[in-house]
């Protein structure tokens, strides 16, 4: 028990009270009889302890490592979607002290209101909140979406977060692992698991089809996530985005003159090629409207002056990716350009389209 407890860092004391109360007992036994841990017994302390580390209490602890549904890969991918949630939080909270270190140091007086809400326990909440200001259903996007469902009746919505692209037509069942987002499903909206896409709690072909839109570059494991949506569902259908084509950054202005790190942000982003592989699906191309009533990060292409509302940006995670500095060079270069006229007389050749194929992709299984 010593040895176990030098190299999990903590005491021979916890150690014993987890024994007390049942949460990690030791069932070997040395040579000279005393009682030791298994392999099995130091995987439960593992994930014992990584839970606890996450915040978790005992009782909570206990009943996420006591279900028998739950094996030991399937607690691996939760903690690291826990951890990468925490990340992201930690990544914003950052940001966020980016901005009020900038107002500072030019004199703007930071009041005591926004100081909470800057390193407070609002916020998650104002960053979650910032979705449902614009990110809404466009019903362009959500006809092609809807069409690619066909007749199923029974629909998983993996990564749902506030509800968007939702049929109201289905038997609809929601997946979200940020309790940030499942707080602002509106009432009346399908109801909500919380897990991950890489491990989800329902058996094999559960659903006529699984759904995700718009979040699987937010997964700790897409092919994992993909893969689970096609084990519990008879078809598969997700809006995700090519990163397959030469030169992909530069299909939109704004990547291509104000936000080279977006590429960076994607690098590691599975290939399109890759995904459809692993579902076995086709790739349809999804054209954004000029007018698309769902601000996401390609939204606004024919609207540019968007991106300089700081509450249209805050609802796209890819601003908070690329940290403050980048966000406020693109901003403050946009806003020179649209000034000058520079932008209009690069992007004239926009003025007249309806749509944008600008690398939206519906993948269908």
């Amino acid at each position: 028990m010593g040895r176990v407890a030098e190299l999990a860092g903590v005491s021979v004391r916890t150690l014993h009270h987890y024994d007390e109360i049942g949460l990690v007992r030791p069932s070997a036994r040395t040579a000279a009889g005393y009682r030791a841990y298994s392999g099995s017994d130091v995987e439960r302390l593992r994930e014992v302890l990584a839970y606890r580390r996450l915040g978790f209490g005992l009782r909570e602890v206990a009943d996420l490592v006591g279900d028998p549904s739950t094996d030991a890969v399937a607690h691996l991918r939760r903690l690291r979607g826990l951890l990468l949630e925490r990340r992201d939080h930690a990544d914003a909270m950052v940001a966020a002290i980016d901005r009020e270190l900038e107002a500072r140091a030019k004199g703007v007086k930071v009041t005591p209101e926004e100081q909470l809400e800057m390193l407070g326990a609002r916020l998650y909440d104002a960053i979650g909140g910032a979705y449902t200001a614009t990110r809404r259903t466009d019903p362009r996007i959500a006809a092609q979406i809807w069409d690619a469902l066909g007749d199923a009746q029974t629909v998983l919505n993996v990564g749902a977060g506030t509800g968007s692209y939702e049929p109201c037509d289905r038997d609809v069942t929601a997946v979200e692992p940020s309790a940030v987002m499942r707080s602002q499903r509106p009432a009346g909206s399908a109801p909500c698991v919380a897990a991950a896409a890489e491990s989800l709690p329902f058996e094999d072909h559960s659903f006529d089809v699984a759904m995700a839109v718009s979040t699987v570059h937010h997964w700790g494991d897409p092919i994992a996530g993909l893969r689970e949506m096609r084990r519990v569902a008879r078809r598969v259908v997700v809006l995700t985005f090519d990163t397959d084509e030469p030169g992909w950054q530069d299909r939109f202005w704004l990547t291509r003159d104000y936000l080279p790190e977006f590429a960076a942000v994607l690098a590691e982003f599975p290939s399109l090629a890759g995904m459809a592989d692993a579902i076995g699906a086709r790739a349809e191309p999804v054209p954004i409207p000029w007018d698309c009533a769902d601000g996401l990060f390609e939204a606004y292409w024919r609207r540019p002056g968007a991106y300089l509302e700081d509450h249209v940006r805050r609802a796209m995670s890819v601003w908070t990716r690329v940290g403050p500095e980048a966000e406020q060079r693109a901003v403050r270069s946009l806003s020179d350009d649209l000034d000058s006229g520079r932008w209009a007389g690069r992007n004239s050749d926009l003025a007249d389209l309806d749509a944008a194929d600008l690398g939206l992709r519906l993948l269908i299984a």
